[in-house]
């Protein structure tokens, strides 16, 4: 098994791709053969992507009654869970969630708002918000903002975003069983709307909600071919009140094993860990880099409450990382 993950790794690393069969194989490994897994990932990490170790922030912009039914979501209308409820959060507060962030350790900082799409009264404070974050700050500003358009994003764009967020949260083949309130080419053409006015792209997916190891690969393949930039991996966080809120947390090996086989097939983008890092890995929060992330979030999520931040910093700079740096 050691020869075939190698034989892979040599492959990307001289240019070449890993092929669908190949990740199933990779994907299906189990007991003691995923450890084989880990020191190639890391090393096609570390040859993509180096040794600085993106941080990331967000805020919970504007929360809850969302009209759409995603069966892990908190902030559904359609759930019973007691998720806070607001509207979008001021500019000022926008601004200041995003110093926040940088003074805590963050590069980036993410904008993200509940529903389906916010409209152009919100679109047009978010935009202020985030030509201010640019104008005052050294922290990259990020959105999250739902199924938005060509012009939508590039008003984005032109006033400072860096990178648009859009989760395509699992497989084609999967979704009908997650979310029927939408359809899941219209995740696909913003993620293509988004590369296409010039904005880097971060799209990912929640894991442990009842996908099988061939789904994981295949949304693996989509992002691969809608060339993301980062790919944010998340794992269940179950909400009470929500149609998933009894579902067990993977086990550490088998989330780990999720990142790796990501980075076989995603060799160049940014893998970064967030929801449900403290739940599924514990002690094993550390091992996400040398399974193959560069990345991670830090701080609180949208429902849920993270890590201690100092205490993430602290294990980034033991393991030899240093702070990413640089403007998009």
């Amino acid at each position: 098994m050691k020869k075939f993950i190698e034989k892979i790794e040599e492959k990307i690393t001289g240019g070449g791709e890993i092929t669908r069969e190949e990740a199933l194989g990779l994907i299906n490994l189990s007991g003691a053969d995923i450890y084989e897994l880990f020191p190639s990932a890391n090393r096609l990490a570390r040859h993509f992507k180096g040794w600085e170790a993106e941080l990331c922030g967000i805020i919970n912009a504007k929360s809850g009654k969302c009209p759409e039914n995603c069966a892990f979501c908190a902030q559904s209308g359609h759930h019973r869970a007691n998720a806070p409820v607001y509207s979008l959060l001021s500019e000022g507060d926008l601004v200041r969630g995003a110093q926040l962030s940088q003074e805590d350790g963050a590069d980036h900082f993410g904008i993200v708002t509940s529903g389906t799409r916010v409209n152009e009264g919100e679109l047009a404070k978010i935009a202020l918000a985030v030509s201010r974050i640019r104008a005052e700050g050294k922290i990259i500003p990020c959105a999250s903002l739902g199924i938005l358009g060509e012009s939508e994003l590039l008003a984005l764009k032109e006033a400072g975003l860096g990178r648009y967020h859009h989760n395509l949260e699992t497989a084609r083949s999967f979704f009908p069983k997650i979310c029927t309130t939408h359809d899941y080419e219209e995740d696909v053409n913003t993620v293509r709307a988004a590369k296409k006015v010039g904005l880097e792209v971060c799209s990912g997916g929640i894991f442990g909600i009842g996908e099988s190891a061939a789904q994981r690969v295949e949304m693996a393949f989509t992002l691969k071919e809608l060339e993301v930039d980062s790919v944010p991996i998340n794992f269940l966080v179950p909400v009470a009140g929500t149609p998933l809120e009894g579902t067990a947390p993977l086990r550490p090996l088998e989330s780990l094993k999720i990142i790796a086989v990501y980075r076989f097939i995603l060799p160049r983008a940014t893998i970064k860990v967030c929801a449900g890092r403290e739940r599924n890995l514990g002690d094993m929060s550390s091992w996400i880099f040398y399974a193959g992330a560069n990345a991670m979030m830090v701080g609180n999520f949208l429902t849920s409450a993270g890590r201690d931040v100092a205490s993430d910093l602290k294990m980034t700079e033991a393991l030899g990382f240093s702070r990413a740096s640089g403007r998009t």
